[in-house]
């Protein structure tokens, strides 16, 4: 049975997805999957996991619909089995070992629908010596090198959020796993696990910094190189106002520029010259000190000197560019990015807010074919026929 969906909601419109509830990297790659117009059936467990937030704020769960499910109850794996043989991708994120413990791991659930792609979400991966380990985005992270990677030289390395492990590394390289594995599936009738963690993701990032490395063309150390902060015309400024600049200017055409604006054309020289880094930072440094962040913006707006205002996370959605793309919309009375990326054809949008733990049992349960999901007391026959 045909899921009911309208037009216009996404390349992935009629795509079925069965993500069992976490935290973290698994919501959002299911959240993305949703955005992109997939039927994301979120299997929330009984009084949990969330954030610490009211669920009606946790935008990582909008676009999907929910069915509550105790894996622990005699008939709970069931009740997911059935929904993993009507769906195109299953997404967990345990422990390895536990959704076989449960009753839903791979075998039970290729057993039932052999072209399912089963994503697996982890920090450490399925295998080797910490598989079994407890962690968290930083400490996924730090083994890797990239951690090591960002800050000062003479601070410890910088915590970027959980948006470089979880997200980026994470999330991201899942659903990239399993829209691959989906046409496999879709060309083969074969489906397969996908395995994404945290430590290969984020490892893969930095491809191109291992070759800078292996070349000569990187340092192994913190705020020593072109793009980690090392570099005078690529990093951040503090402001009269105590705000930040960002400057980028790369190339020669756009340090030139960049220069000029701030008014001192005579360091063009001191571009390649790393002896002078040093006292060219700290040039950059006095100019931007001398006007607020709002002024400095106004200087090179417009420009191809490749500056901008660092922005606050409130602040981001009134910025001009931002905000005549839409990069940020309005739902629900909660002000959060868009669906991206973007497609001619096929838009994507916010259709709905965050899903409620098991508001949507009814509809799933219609609209799957899967009356085992009701309540005994809405299916007097699921006793009879178990």
């Amino acid at each position: 049975m045909a899921t009911a969906r309208t037009p216009g909601q996404g390349p992935l419109t009629g795509v079925r997805v069965v993500e069992l509830a976490g935290i973290g990297p698994g919501p959002f790659a299911a959240m993305l999957l949703a955005d992109l117009g997939a039927d994301v059936v979120r299997v929330d467990r009984p009084g949990g996991p969330g954030l610490a937030i009211d669920q009606a704020y946790d935008v990582t769960n909008r676009n999907k619909r929910s069915v509550v499910v105790d894996l622990k109850s005699p008939d709970g794996p069931a009740r997911v089995l059935d929904l993993a043989a009507r769906a195109d991708i299953l997404v967990e994120g345990y422990r390895p070992g536990v959704a076989e413990r449960l009753g839903v791991g791979p075998e039970p659930c290729h057993a039932r629908n052999r072209a399912l792609v089963y994503g697996r979400m982890t920090g450490w991966g399925q295998d080797g010596p910490l598989a079994d380990r407890a962690g968290h985005d930083i400490a996924y992270i730090a083994p890797t090198g990239t951690l090591g990677m960002i800050g000062r030289p003479d601070e410890p390395p910088a915590v970027p959020a959980n948006l470089l492990g979880d997200y980026a590394g994470g999330s991201l390289y899942l659903v990239v796993g399993v829209l691959a594995a989906l046409h496999h599936a879709r060309a083969t009738g074969a489906g397969q696990v996908v395995d994404a963690a945290i430590v290969d993701g984020v490892s893969h990032l930095a491809t191109m910094i291992h070759g800078m490395l292996a070349a000569g063309g990187w340092q192994d150390r913190r705020g020593a190189n072109l793009l980690d902060g090392g570099c005078p015309y690529y990093g951040t400024y503090e402001t009269a106002d105590g705000r930040y600049m960002a400057v980028g200017a790369l190339e020669p055409q756009f340090y030139e520029e960049f220069l000029a604006l701030l008014g001192i054309e005579d360091r063009a020289a001191a571009r390649k010259d790393v002896t002078r880094w040093g006292d060219l930072r700290e040039q950059v440094a006095a100019r931007f000190k001398t006007r607020t962040r709002d002024e400095w913006t106004a200087v090179f707006d417009g420009t191809d000197a490749c500056v901008a205002p660092v922005l606050s996370l409130r602040e981001a959605p009134h910025h001009p560019h931002l905000a005549a793309r839409g990069t940020f919309t309005d739902h629900g009375g909660i002000t959060q990015p868009a669906p991206a990326p973007r497609f001619s054809a096929t838009p994507t949008a916010v259709r709905t807010g965050p899903a409620r733990p098991g508001a949507d049992t009814a509809d799933v349960a219609r609209d799957w074919d899967v009356p085992g999901l009701l309540p005994s007391s809405r299916n007097p026959q699921r006793k009879a026929s178990s």
